[in-house]
């Protein structure tokens, strides 16, 4: 690996161990085993290659989403709204994590304007994503509409659940109780 590679492995390292606010250019450098003057020149600040790390760090968990394979239930359906949360809620539970870096970033987000808007743009894609989990589908197939609402939707859904996670882990919601809610907002909307 190159030093842009060997920063963002060791800047993903850093914030799982140390989160955001706590990790120092210099703890990167030397979990890295490159220098102070290879973050500006390859990511322009600290910041900057921290949300660059955190983005691919989420990325990665779309595998995870899916699954050990094939999500099973037919895409729109309740059953793979069900299947998805609880891949997801599977995440949340493990030691480390990422979701509760989410959140320190997250309550942070309106004092750093440059990850601020390097985040809003992966959202956006996030979102995009999201929708061929539960719907089927690619991503470049995925109208702007449905970004707007399915996309936006989901990923709200996806915070909300966070904070529960991490605020009482007891007592938040598994995925039967999510799909459960959806059921009984579809029955509310639907009765004439």
């Amino acid at each position: 690996m190159g030093h842009r590679e060997d920063l963002l492995a060791g800047a993903k390292r850093c914030l799982l161990a140390k989160g955001f606010l706590r990790t120092t250019a210099r703890d990167i450098v030397k979990e890295s085993g490159t220098n102070l003057a290879s973050i500006g020149y390859h990511y322009g600040s600290k910041d900057a290659l921290l949300a660059q790390a955190y983005v691919e760090m989420v990325e990665g968990m779309s595998d995870a989403f899916e699954g050990s394979g094939e999500l099973r239930g037919e895409p729109g359906s309740p059953e793979r709204f069900a299947e998805v949360w609880a891949n997801i809620i599977g995440t949340m539970r493990e030691p480390g994590s990422l979701w509760r870096l989410s959140m320190e970033i997250v309550a942070m987000g309106d004092q750093l304007p440059e990850v601020r808007e390097h985040l809003a743009r992966a959202q956006r894609e996030g979102a995009r994503g999201i929708v061929t989990l539960f719907h089927g589908g690619h991503e470049d197939d995925v109208p702007e509409e449905d970004v707007d609402t399915l996309g936006y939707f989901y990923l709200t859904l996806m915070m909300g659940l966070m904070a529960q996670w991490t605020i009482d882990p007891k007592s938040a919601p598994e995925a039967g109780q999510l799909a459960e809610g959806l059921r009984k907002v579809i029955d509310a909307a639907t009765r004439t």
